[in-house]
């Protein structure tokens, strides 16, 4: 029998900004900006890892962070400077312009500059908007029904926008993915080589609704 890529993936769909696992489980992404660490002072360095230790101890949930590396994509760079390349008439800047694309191209080429985005994922189960004793004694995973994942979503919501904040304690801005930017992750995830390039296939409507 042929399996197509999805028999591979683990979740069922993204829905409102928010993956749904084959398990009923949800998750949510955050985007999380950067910080230049090296050039703060200690002082300042000492209080950002106070803060981001008191916010780590303050999650009762557990989340997952991840670090994703690329090559610089400069395609739109690129052409630009071949195309003021194509348009200048003074000769000596044309070959000066020439020299310095090709100078970039070479750098990008050899991968020596990266791009790092930073993730982080915040999880609900299912299970955990059943509260019941006798559903705690024997688990089952309920039906993921409009009203329940309604439910699961305002407590998921909920722990986005604690880690939002905590986060922020730290000098870290985050937002929430949409569901076309999800979707755009994972396949960037799958295709690395044509995402470095800055090629994203054409998404139908139907599936980032």
């Amino acid at each position: 029998m042929k399996l197509s890529t999805q028999d591979f993936l683990e979740f069922d769909q993204i829905r409102d900004g928010i993956i749904i696992l084959k398990n009923k489980g949800l998750r949510a992404v955050l985007m999380v900006s950067s910080l230049n660490f090296a050039l703060k002072s200690t002082e300042e360095q000492n209080a950002i890892l106070y803060q981001f230790q008191n916010f780590l101890n303050s999650l009762d949930f557990s989340c997952q962070i991840l670090v994703q590396s690329r090559r610089l994509n400069i395609t739109g760079y690129l052409e630009k400077l071949t195309e003021i390349e194509k348009k200048e008439e003074n000769e000596l800047l044309k070959i000066q312009i020439t020299d310095y694309r090709k100078f970039i191209e070479q750098i990008t080429k050899g991968g020596s500059i990266m791009q790092k985005t930073f993730y982080v994922i915040v999880p609900f189960s299912i299970m955990e908007a059943s509260v019941t004793r006798e559903k705690r004694k024997f688990p089952k995973i309920p039906s993921l029904t409009e009203e329940m994942f309604q439910r699961c979503k305002i407590q998921l919501m909920q722990r986005v926008e604690f880690v939002v904040l905590g986060l922020r304690g730290s000098g870290l801005q985050s937002v929430p993915l949409t569901n076309l930017e999800i979707t755009e992750l994972f396949w960037g995830l799958h295709h690395p080589e044509q995402a470095e390039q800055g090629y994203y296939p054409e998404i139908p409507s139907e599936l980032v609704e």
